[in-house]
């Protein structure tokens, strides 16, 4: 696995670790994300190199820092 690929698998776990943790849906973070629930998906999976936008409106949504996602 390259760098980047685990780069996006990292923040992809910790996106769901922390959404399992709240209880919430990848339904109800993509629709507070303003994306598509496959996207959502996509980024848990480590498949999608989310925008610094999405990773954002993903924190928002969470109540979490930034960091806590790209650690």
């Amino acid at each position: 696995m390259v760098v980047n690929e685990k780069i996006l698998k990292s923040i992809g776990d910790n996106i769901r670790k922390i959404r399992d943790s709240k209880n919430i849906s990848q339904q109800e973070l993509a629709d507070h994300s303003n994306v598509a629930k496959s996207t959502i998906h996509r980024i848990e999976n480590g498949k999608l190199n989310p925008s610094i936008v999405t990773i954002i409106k993903i924190c928002d949504f969470l109540e979490i820092n930034i960091e806590q996602i790209i650690k």
